[in-house]
């Protein structure tokens, strides 16, 4: 029986996650989004889930800000998580997203904000509801929010300037 395992992302991990992006996405865009995360000293939660040694999942979570009558607030951005295609189904991404969870919880973050399939989300617990006063050029039933704590119900999202070059490109 196969062991997977959770931990947190290493410098010797870039090479792996970024084939996991490609895979998982079929682009290079995503993997580019996550080098100018982490080199941009953006990323606060990056956890990698590995299957035998290898790689086989990833997910990020980086700075973003909600700026709202003069106040900024800080929060999370879930973007990207990632699973090899031929682990689609094992229930990987869920685990990376529950783990990363409770390591921002325990880090004090009290709000996090997705752009994603709402279904798969929402189980557990984003919602667009809590996401959709906030004022964003992605606006939309896919930007979800969760919190667990006192966060700002509206404001305007501020992403990691990664965000915008990696969309420009």
């Amino acid at each position: 029986m196969s062991m997977m395992s959770i931990r947190a992302a290493t410098p010797r991990d870039r090479e792996a996650i970024r084939l996991v992006e490609e895979h998982a996405f079929g682009q290079q865009a995503e993997a580019g989004l996550v080098d100018a995360l982490v080199t941009g000293g953006d990323a606060v939660v990056e956890l990698v889930a590995e299957e035998d040694g290898q790689v086989v999942g990833h997910i990020l979570f980086s700075r973003l800000y909600v700026q709202n009558g003069g106040k900024s607030f800080p929060a999370v951005a879930l973007a990207p998580l990632a699973v090899e295609p031929s682990f689609h189904g094992t229930g990987i991404g869920g685990a990376l997203v529950r783990e990363a969870h409770i390591r921002l919880k325990d880090a004090g973050e009290v709000l996090a904000v997705v752009l994603g399939d709402p279904a798969y989300y929402g189980r557990f617990g984003y919602s667009h509801a809590r996401a959709e006063k906030f004022e964003s050029e992605f606006q939309g039933d896919a930007l979800q929010a969760l919190a667990w704590g006192e966060a700002p119900e509206a404001g305007k999202l501020v992403y990691a300037s990664a965000f915008s070059s990696a969309l420009a490109a």
